[in-house]
C-alpha cells in the first residue's frame, strides 16, 4: 500500500479545509458489513473499472442555516456544499492523475433534479455508502450516515483510483441514539423506528414532499438532519436541547429568527 501517496492526500485535504476525508478498498463493496446491500451495478468498481480505492471527503452544513429549513437560505448552503464537494473531487482527482494514479471524480448528485427523483429515486452511486465504507460514520434510522463531528449534517463527495491505498477502518460504535426525533418531526412520514437498513426510508414520499418544496424554491427538506441530537456541532451552537424546534414559547428568539428567513426569496 502507498503511505507516502495517502499521507499526501491527507496532508492535500487539510490545505483545502476539508474537515473528514476516509478511504475504502473497492473490496469493501463485494463483502459489505450489512444486508441487504446494493446490487453489483452500483458498485465503484462496476462504474470504473480501474477503480481499486474509493477516497470519500465530506463538508458540514452549517446547523443555524439548516435551522430555516425549508428557506433559500438552507437551499443556498445545499447547493453551496455540493459545488465545492464537486471542485474539491474533481482537484483531487487530477492530483492523483498528475502524480501517475488514473483517478476520476464522481459528481455529488448524479441525477438531473427533483423530476428525475420523481421518476426513479436513486443516483448512480450512493456517497453516503462510500462514507460509510471509508469509516467516516454509520447510518442512523433517518437514513443518513451520522458522524462524530457533525453528525447527519455533512454532505460526502467520491474520487475513484486506480491507487491501493491502505483502507481507515470502519466505525464500529453506533452513534445513532435512538432518540426517534426524525421520525417524529418527518414532515412526509417516512421514516418508521426500525434499525437501518429495515427502516430505510420510503424514498418516493421523501421525493415527493421535495418536490413540493421545490415548486417554492425552498428545497430540500432538512428537518430529519436539523433534528439529530448527534454531532459536536450541536455544542458549539448550543443546541443540544431538542426543545428548541418544538417549543417555541420557551425559545421565542430562535422562532422568530427562523419565521423571518422563510418569509422571504421563495414563490
Amino acid at each position: 500500500m502507498n503511505e507516502d501517496l495517502k499521507m499526501a492526500i491527507g496532508e492535500w485535504c487539510s490545505r483545502m479545509e476539508i474537515p473528514l476525508v476516509g478511504v475504502a478498498g473497492v473490496t469493501r463493496w463485494s463483502d459489505p458489513p450489512m444486508h441487504p446491500w446494493m446490487p453489483e451495478e452500483f458498485y465503484p468498481q462496476s462504474i470504473f473499472p480501474e477503480a481499486k480505492s474509493v477516497i470519500v471527503i465530506g463538508l458540514p452544513i452549517s446547523l443555524p442555516v439548516l435551522e430555516t429549513s425549508p428557506s433559500v437560505w438552507y437551499r443556498e448552503m445545499y447547493n453551496t456544499v455540493n459545488v465545492l464537494l464537486d471542485q474539491h473531487t474533481y482537484r483531487l482527482a487530477n492530483f492523483l492523475n498528475e502524480r501517475g494514479h488514473p483517478s476520476v471524480f464522481v459528481p455529488r448528485d448524479g441525477y438531473v433534479g427533483i423530476k428525475a427523483l420523481l421518476k426513479k429515486p436513486l443516483a448512480f452511486f450512493s456517497h453516503r455508502h462510500a462514507a460509510f465504507l471509508a469509516g467516516l460514520g454509520n447510518f442512523g434510522t433517518n437514513n443518513m450516515l451520522l458522524t462524530r463531528q457533525f453528525g447527519p449534517r455533512v454532505r460526502f463527495g467520491s474520487v475513484f483510483t486506480e491507487a491501493e491505498l491502505s483502507a481507515d477502518p470502519l466505525l464500529v460504535d453506533s452513534l445513532c441514539t435512538r432518540c426517534m426525533r426524525c421520525v417524529r418531526m418527518c414532515p412526509a412520514g417516512a421514516l418508521d423506528e426500525r434499525d437501518y437498513p429495515k427502516g430505510l426510508t420510503d424514498k418516493n414520499s421523501c421525493v415527493a414532499n421535495s418536490a413540493e418544496l421545490n415548486s417554492h424554491g425552498t428545497s430540500p427538506c432538512g428537518i430529519c438532519i436539523k433534528v439529530c441530537p448527534v454531532g459536536e456541532d450541536r455544542k458549539l451552537y448550543r443546541r443540544e436541547d431538542e426543545a428548541i424546534y418544538t417549543r417555541k414559547e420557551r425559545f421565542p428568539e430562535a422562532h422568530r429568527a427562523w419565521e423571518h428567513v422563510r418569509m422571504y426569496g421563495r414563490l
